[in-house]
């Protein structure tokens, strides 16, 4: 378990990077739901990966990550945005 815990937490890394490259290129804005769905897979991914490990302060972080990526991705599905390049 811990090997898929693992890629679980390198694919969580992968998504968090991307999601923060992919809007600093201006791929898409901070509201889309597809950077909130990144950030929250992702942090859902490197928490599973913390836990495996007994890396509490990290799962904690990771924690916090989800809860404020779930309300972004919750919010941007309420709040229209002609900015987005990227309608998803």
């Amino acid at each position: 378990m811990v090997g898929f815990a693992d890629f679980l937490g390198w694919l969580g890394v992968v998504l968090l990077i991307s999601a923060y490259l992919l809007l600093t290129i201006e791929f898409f804005t901070g509201k889309s739901r597809i950077y909130q769905l990144m950030n929250l897979v992702g942090a859902v991914f490197i928490m599973t990966n913390a836990l495996s490990h007994s890396a509490y302060p990290s799962v904690v972080r990771n924690a916090i990550w989800v809860v404020i990526a779930s309300y972004g991705f919750i919010a941007s599905g309420f709040t229209p945005n002609p900015k987005n390049k990227f309608k998803y």
